[in-house]
Parts: structure tokens; sequence; C-alpha cells
């Protein structure tokens, strides 16, 4: 397998996407993480107990493999076994889901009961289309909302203690990103399609 002229594959468990182009980069990830430009991104796996230093780790994952100028996520599921992947209209979503520390209110005085792992939900966007840093700020919104509302349905919860985003897509001047566009609605049902489907195929796996 030549990894340099795919556009995605695997490396051991963990999954690497490649763009086309450099891409305007707003994320949450761990490494790379921020307004940055990139040339695509990668998720990587982890065991359960990790302790590490992530950002170190992460470089060197990049740095080995040749993927300079990436945006890196990392997860302790078994990447290739959850990995779920939806497209609607201008925008593609991949997702990894781990729900082993979702994250609940408790009933008194808004407390919090979480589950100290290492399972998240990591999602990217790649959205083809030009948007402004205001408007990739809105997809952030667009597709958390969605995201939290398919896992709120199956386990009345929002999400897990360390879910990430990211969003990639051209420069342009597109401000909005919300469920009254055309972009937000597509949004909206890829991100919820690749969150379920990546749910589901983590309960058939988990502990």
């Amino acid at each position: 397998m030549n990894s340099k002229r795919m556009k995605e594959f695997f490396i051991s468990k963990n999954f690497v996407r490649r763009f086309d182009r450099e891409l305007n980069s707003l994320s949450s990830a761990p490494y790379n993480g921020g307004l940055s430009k990139t040339k695509g991104f990668f998720f990587m796996y982890v065991d359960k107990n990790y302790s590490g230093d992530y950002r170190l780790d992460c470089k060197e994952f990049a740095v080995k493999n040749g993927l300079k100028d990436f945006v890196g996520f990392m997860t302790a599921v078994d990447i290739p076994k959850v990995l779920a992947h939806s497209k609607y209209g201008d925008v593609e979503v991949y997702a990894t889901a781990g729900l082993s520390n979702l994250e609940t209110e408790a009933k008194n005085f808004g407390s919090r009961n979480t589950i100290n792992t290492i399972n998240t939900i990591n999602i990217a966007l790649i959205i083809d289309k030009g948007l402004s840093v205001n408007g990739m700020v809105n997809a952030v919104i667009t597709a958390t909302e969605a995201k939290a509302k398919v896992v709120y349905k199956r386990y009345n919860a929002t999400g897990t203690t360390s879910d990430a985003i990211g969003i990639f897509c051209r420069e342009g001047r597109e401000d909005w990103a919300g469920h009254a566009t055309e972009v937000g609605k597509e949004i909206k049902i890829s991100v919820s399609k690749a969150v379920e489907e990546s749910i589901l195929k983590w309960e058939e796996i988990k502990d």
C-alpha cells in the first residue's frame, strides 16, 4: 500500500484522511488544534489506560508517518471497528464514538458525575464551501447540537467528558452555517448519521 497516494487509509488502528488541497481548520483537537491551515487529519489510537504526553505522542506519530501540517485527534476505542463516514450535499463527516465516559448532570445542585476513561466522540467535518471564521464557528455549533441530540436520545446525555471536533473548509466569506442555512441542514444530517452509526458500532464491541 502506497499511503502517500491514498486519500484515506489505516495505519494499524489509526485512521488518516488527506485532503486534496490545504484547507482552513478550526478544531479542539489535541494536536494542531485551534485555527490553522491543514493538509488532513488523523484519529490516533491509544490504550484505555493512556497517561502520556499527548502533544509529544501525536507529534511523533505525525512525523513517523509523514503527516506534516495535519490535525490530530485521540481515542481509546478500536477505530477501525467504530469509524463511521457520512456525506450529504457539500458536507462529509468522519466520526468515532466511545461512550464509557458519558457526562451526565446529577439531579442535586447541577453537579456532574463522570467516569474517567478516555473514550470520546471525535467528529471531523470536511465542508466543500468557502466559510469565514464566523461561519466555521457557526458550523461547530450546528454539528455539536446534532451530536448532542443523537447521544441524548440513546443515553440521556449530550456527550462524553472529552469530545473533540474539527471543521475543515476552503477560505471564504460565508458567515452562516446554522440550521436555517443549506449547509447547516447538511451538517445536521451528515453529523447525525455518522455519530449514530458509530455509536451502534461501539455498542456491538463495548466491554
